[in-house]
């Protein structure tokens, strides 16, 4: 192959204690479902805001990468109790944009050398998937994989998300069935192992509507390329769309750490 490695981008609740029989929620006017149902919602409702907005904080750079993230700080200024904060952290430090220290969390510091280390094995990784199958007529791509693959990204191009952090979910689930489609699972394992450690700075590449946007019609195309037998266009296709998303991620990470060292300590 002869194209270069990376393409530039162009641009349990726990229900309520049920009533004793003398209370008034026992008697038939009052039914018990009410609080059940929209006590723990609000609960839950609380949780996933806090996350989903310290998850934002952490991501435009709002935390100097020497400040501590403390709960009660934290909780002062989202408006909600330290309970919800402490379970976004934990759920942060799963994500890899918080870290763990003995005095407490921080927010992680994107690590641009082993980036793009690291996506030089993804591309070498998913390029493979493809060039066994050129290389050998004895390799065909699992259809039963694929055609709901397909389905699913034709319905996300009718009906685009918004822009999300998130995304990186789906995006990494697109890449690893068409890689486990090709049928060898220690590929499908690699990558997997990839994009675990670079998912912390991915969740960069979702920030914008546009980006989103390329993202679905560019899976939509190497699949189709993959189905019709395509296989050198969906080689060509899926280099670019590999090596495009390093440069938006590497792009993103690199502000974001401008920003975290102007953040100081606040």
């Amino acid at each position: 192959m002869d194209t270069p490695l990376y393409t530039a981008l162009s641009t349990q609740w726990s229900a309520s204690p049920a009533a004793s029989p003398a209370s008034p929620a026992a008697s038939p006017s009052a039914s018990p479902a009410t609080p059940r149902s929209t006590r723990p919602s609000g609960r839950g409702d609380r949780r996933g805001r806090t996350y989903a907005e310290l998850r934002r904080m952490l991501l435009d750079g709002e935390f100097g990468p020497r400040a501590r993230l403390v709960e009660v700080r934290l909780a002062k200024r989202l408006g909600v109790s330290r309970t919800p904060v402490r379970e976004a952290l934990v759920r942060l430090v799963a994500d890899g944009l918080v870290e763990r220290h003995p005095d407490g969390y921080y927010a992680a510091r994107p690590d641009l050398a082993g980036l793009r280390d690291l996506y030089e094995l993804r591309v070498t990784v998913e390029l493979r998937g493809i060039a066994r199958a050129m290389e050998s007529g004895a390799v065909v791509h699992d259809a039963a994989l694929l055609e709901p693959l397909r389905d699913t990204w034709r319905a996300l191009s009718g009906d685009l998300p918004g822009p999300d952090p998130g995304f990186v979910s789906r995006d990494e689930d697109f890449h690893h069935t068409l890689l486990r489609a090709s049928g060898n699972p220690r590929l499908t394992e690699t990558l997997e192992s990839v994009t675990v450690r670079v998912r912390p700075m991915r969740m960069y590449d979702y920030l914008t509507e546009d980006r989103v946007e390329r993202t679905v019609t560019e899976h939509l195309e190497i699949v189709e390329h993959v189905l019709a037998g395509r296989l050198p266009e969906a080689h060509a296709a899926l280099h670019h769309h590999v090596g495009a998303s390093l440069d938006v991620v590497a792009e993103r990470a690199a502000r974001a750490i401008t920003r975290m060292a102007l953040g100081g300590d606040r």
